[in-house]
């Protein structure tokens, strides 16, 4: 596992543990939405989301 990977592994987690405390995801559903946030956390920091952001054109 690389640096990015890892980066993205420990930002997937603060997320889902964010999202538990605020009763977004339960417990019991853990396994389903980590993954999830995981492959798009990963395929954002590594440069798969190049859209511009809602409200900005591209230069």
């Amino acid at each position: 596992m690389d640096s990015l990977e890892k980066q993205a592994l420990q930002v997937a987690k603060e997320i889902v543990v964010k999202f538990i405390e605020v009763g977004r995801i339960s417990p019991a559903n853990f396994a389903e939405h980590f993954a999830e946030i995981y492959s798009e956390v990963l395929r954002t920091v590594s440069g798969g989301a190049q859209t511009a952001a809602p409200g900005k054109k591209d230069a």
